[in-house]
């Protein structure tokens, strides 16, 4: 059976812990366990009733048996969105570690302010199908274009409100660290100073509400990043589609290489044993 591996910002890791959880040709659950990966785990352990197996790397998959669709997990910290190259150069390294181990690769990511445009490129080298999650033809923008349903209802509630902060499930729980990692660290005694002059012409925080995490625990996440910038909270359902579609195509990309693959060793196993004899 095939080997999926799934690369993944903190901010969507509920969300593919649901996927995970929810999908019955997922038999194990490999995850490379550290400070990033442990909320992840925690939701895997108590609410999956797949094995789950903490590793201290990737490498560590090489060595596994596993049985069915076996899934590699790596989680990146949400930090990195503080500089695009620094993104993209996480991303792109995690991928290429985990690539000789795996049959295809889904991103939890979008194109996150460009830093993984031109992904043919990026990701050219790479032996095995690489997935970012699509609206259409387009990759989308970022978390929250996926989670919201697509550019097209991302643009028409900025227009509605320019000063809107989107709050999927990962930024109402990680708030805190994703403004602090997006100030250099001689300003971080500055910091309370700074973001409120940045967000002096933000009106509302907009919960984009799923499955993942139920509305009133998104709302006492958010309490406090609520008051301290005086925002107004409103709702708008989000979905899963784009993920769960962008997590179809990846484990058909999976399952065609793994036969791809296998077909290759039978074929030279085959022509090996013909020049024996």
């Amino acid at each position: 059976m095939a080997k999926l591996g799934v690369v993944t910002c903190q901010i969507l890791e509920l969300e593919i812990a649901h996927v995970l959880s929810n999908d019955p040709d997922v038999s194990e659950i490999w995850i490379a366990s550290d400070e990033f990966s442990k909320e992840m785990i925690m939701g895997l352990e108590n609410d999956s009733n797949k094995p789950v197996h903490r590793i201290v790397g990737v490498e560590e998959f090489a060595k596994a048996e596993t049985h069915g669709l076996a899934v590699l997990v790596q989680v990146l910290e949400v930090g990195l969105h503080s500089n695009i190259p620094n993104l993209t150069h996480g991303v792109t390294t995690a991928v290429e570690k985990m690539a000789p181990f795996v049959d295809a690769v889904l991103l939890g990511y979008g194109l996150c302010g460009n830093a993984l445009n031109h992904a043919d490129d990026l990701f050219k080298d790479i032996p095995v199908p690489v997935l970012l999650p699509m609206e259409q033809e387009h990759p989308v923008d970022d978390c929250v274009g996926l989670i919201i349903g697509g550019t097209e209802k991302y643009y028409a509630e900025q227009c509605q409100c320019a000063g809107t902060m989107f709050m999927n499930a990962g930024f109402s729980r990680h708030w805190k660290k994703i403004l602090s990692s997006n100030l250099p660290e001689n300003l971080i005694p500055k910091k309370d100073k700074i973001m409120k002059r940045l967000m002096a012409n933000y009106k509302r925080s907009l919960i984009l509400t799923t499955p993942v995490l139920g509305e009133a625990k998104m709302r006492e996440n958010i309490q406090e990043f609520n008051e301290k910038y005086n925002l107004k909270t409103e709702i708008r359902p989000g979905t899963l589609t784009l993920l769960e579609n962008a997590w179809e195509e990846a484990k058909s990309r999976a399952e065609s290489h793994a036969a791809n693959s296998g077909f290759i060793r039978t074929a030279c196993l085959s022509i090996s044993m013909d020049r024996e004899t």
